[in-house]
């Protein structure tokens, strides 16, 4: 009997040990970065006897020894973050709360569930621990945020009695914000404001936060689109020293600096721009030399002899990295003084500019290129549509040129498509405002010869730019360098993508990942006449890895080009200003001043490109609902255009506007996504709605600050 009483005795004391180990582990674990003694262990998890006491002080040895733990004193431990599976990345949060993390040597990003983010917010470094590694999928825990991408948010003022609360517009921003009465600065009940986190203790569910700025009311155009820029994390005032900086920019050229230039003036130069721009990046020049080939000039405004490093309008550039083009309004990436005017190479005005010389025939051969700091002087400004009519076969100035370009530039189109380049024609939906500001029609504007006659030289310029440095470098040493890059595609997203065509009775075998641009060039041929061609051209886009800014060149998959990068729009974009002055130093053989700091620039403006885009839609989507607004209860017939757990997307045929249908307002069944299948599917009558379906829709609410269009189904 005593045997067994000592048995029954050591299983507890067993299980008991167990059960601490667990919680010490656990306590260390979610406090990563703290050191804890003995004592302090204890009162935490209330271990009052001294038997126990002793028993944890053992245990705390063991784990010291196992390397889990690491004694920074006889009595004081902390968690051996180099033995715990920890690793670095950025998390992305969702709507619900958990988050994903991207970090190498892991093929699919980390769950992080919502109890284990750790306060993290959407975009921060953080390092995590990973907990859990299967087949399906690796979990962890955020152990430490080490940078956070932003602490500004855009949001409602929610007021109570003695204390306010932000309700953030960012879904991924799953906490309130509570705000102090006293830290309101003005901000009434109901406004839109701009707040800042301040603090968030360790033990508070909510940050505490305080109105940096009021933007006003709810709704109006103004607010929506400045809450649209804020969220998105791009300022849309410049600092007063950056306008102090622009404003001594003179109009002015100086005779010194044009006698060091190749002068360009006496030549027939103009621009092709879209009818409302009016920052000009780039120009074409025409003649013809006396051995009968063409010399073309392709200019480029000459940003670096404005912003020079470290002034503050290059801090303010590289922060912001590029314009945002809002359905309203545009958001530049310099001052209006520069933009509009000291920089853009606007008609019958003598400009400074960078250009890429190139000396060829009509078939599109290359026999000589130049790149250098010139000075131009453009005869004329064509919009699209009037060089579009030229090429058409009307009358109009310059139209021997125009026609001799566009010819060319049909040659390097077609030479860049044998090559392997992606055929995609592209499509851009654009609103006409009345004088309010509110959207009174809807088009759809598709590009034109004359768009593609632009594109091909600018190509052509970027190509040539990133090949002449590339060469240099290869002759010394490699010149640190702005590439732009795009990867080969996924070969899971690809599979998505075959999935997808498939229901429109596409079947295409994507097992070569070299010829996947020449069978999506083939299908997007076939179908360019049917409907289906802008879904199908649309999901063959999204399969494809993103391009990004990069200082290791692994080439443009989507354009078949070994070499490119961005150098013909410094106005709008950081990239081609470095690019700008790393040419010039090359080309004055200069000592190259930018080093491994260019991977990190790379990063930052690839990363405020993709927020430039995101604002951009979310302008899009706002309009799309001021658009329909007073359309509640109109029918249209619609194609499904997107699929998801919670409903299906549809664009209106007649508007072009997309809208929700949720799964609850699925008439006629119970229906649920089938992932496999990627269709939705009646429990009961099996009916299917599939990518590319003709329905008929009724709108019935609209939801401005959400950005949504709410549809319900019309049975036939």
């Amino acid at each position: 009997m005593g045997r067994k009483n000592k048995q029954f005795g050591q299983k507890k004391n067993n299980k008991l040990k167990q059960s601490l180990l667990h919680t010490v582990r656990k306590l260390f674990q979610k406090n990563p970065g703290m050191i804890f003694s003995h004592r302090e262990i204890c009162d935490n998890l209330d271990v009052r006897d001294g038997v126990l006491r002793t028993l944890v002080f053992n245990l705390l040895k063991d784990l010291t020894h196992q390397d889990f733990l690491v004694a920074t004193a006889h009595d004081s431990f902390k968690l051996n973050l180099d033995n715990n599976h920890v690793i670095e990345g950025v998390i992305a949060m969702t709507s619900k709360g958990y988050g994903f993390v991207a970090a190498e040597g892991y093929e699919r990003d980390i769950f992080i569930a919502p109890n284990l983010t750790q306060q993290a917010l959407n975009g921060d470094k953080v390092k995590i621990q990973i907990t859990k590694k299967n087949k399906n999928r690796t979990e962890g825990q955020v152990i430490e945020i080490i940078e956070r991408e932003r602490l500004q948010f855009v949001g409602t003022i929610k007021m109570h009695e003695k204390f306010a609360f932000l309700l953030p517009d960012n879904s991924t921003m799953h906490s309130d914000i509570y705000i102090p009465k006293e830290k309101l600065n003005g901000a009434k009940d109901g406004n839109k404001a701009l707040v800042k986190i301040t603090v968030w203790p360790k033990s508070a569910n909510n940050p505490y936060g305080e109105v940096i700025e009021v933007l006003g009311r709810p709704g109006s155009n103004d607010t929506e689109m400045i809450s649209i820029l804020l969220n998105n994390g791009i300022d849309y005032k410049f600092p007063n020293e950056v306008i102090g900086e622009a404003e001594y920019v003179s109009m002015d050229l100086d005779e010194a600096e044009i006698a060091k230039r190749r002068d360009f003036r006496p030549i027939t130069t103009f621009t092709i721009d879209p009818l409302d721009a009016k920052d000009f990046d780039d120009a074409l020049s025409f003649q013809v030399l006396e051995n009968g080939h063409l010399e073309i000039g392709i200019h480029i405004a000459d940003v670096s002899h404005y912003v020079r490093p470290d002034s503050a309008m290059d801090k303010e550039a590289l922060k912001r990295s590029n314009s945002v083009y809002l359905v309203d309004r545009v958001i530049p990436m310099l001052p209006e003084q520069l933009s509009n005017l000291a920089c853009s190479l606007r008609p019958n005005e003598d400009k400074y500019s960078f250009s890429a010389i190139f000396e060829m025939d009509e078939k599109g051969e290359i026999y000589n290129e130049w790149f250098g700091k010139t000075v131009i002087h453009s005869d004329r400004r064509f919009t699209y549509e009037e060089a579009q009519e030229i090429i058409e076969g009307q009358d109009g100035d310059f139209k021997n040129e125009i026609l001799t370009l566009d010819k060319i530039a049909k040659i390097l189109r077609g030479r860049r498509l044998k090559k392997g380049a992606l055929k995609i024609e592209s499509e851009e939906m654009k609103f006409r405002l009345n004088e309010e500001g509110h959207p009174i029609d809807v088009v759809l504007k598709t590009s034109k010869d004359a768009h593609k006659l632009i594109e091909e030289f600018m190509l052509l310029a970027n190509r040539k730019v990133a090949e002449f440095i590339g060469k240099r470098g290869k002759v010394s040493n490699p010149i640190p360098f702005v590439y732009r890059c795009h990867d080969k595609p996924d070969l899971q997203k690809i599979g998505l993508f075959s999935l997808f065509i498939d229901k429109f009775g596409y079947k295409i075998d994507f097992d070569d990942q070299n010829n996947i641009a020449k069978k999506i060039n083939a299908l997007l041929e076939d179908v360019k006449h049917k409907n289906e061609y802008s879904l199908i051209q649309t999901m063959a886009i999204r399969s494809m890895a993103k391009a990004n800014y990069d200082v290791q060149n692994i080439g443009h998959y989507g354009l078949a080009f070994k070499d490119y990068t961005h150098f013909t729009s410094p106005i709008r974009r950081y990239a081609d200003l470095i690019v700008h002055r790393i040419l010039q130093e090359e080309l004055t053989n200069q000592k190259h001043k930018y080093g491994s700091i260019l991977d990190t620039f790379c990063k930052h403006i690839s990363r405020m490109e993709r927020k430039a885009v995101d604002a951009e839609r979310e302008s899009t989507k706002f309009f799309q609902v001021l658009f329909v607004q007073d359309k509640i209860g109109e029918e249209f017939t619609g194609t499904v255009s997107g699929l998801a757990e919670f409903g299906m997307f549809v664009k209106m045929d007649e508007n072009q506007c997309e809208g929700l249908v949720t799964m609850n307002d699925i008439p006629g069944d119970r229906f649920y996504f089938d992932q496999n299948k990627f269709a939705i599917i009646g429990t009961r009558n099996k009916k299917e709605f599939n990518f590319g379906d003709k329905v008929k829709v009724r709108i019935y609410e609209i939801h401005p600050q959400k950005r949504q269009i709410d549809l319900e189904l019309v049975e036939d």
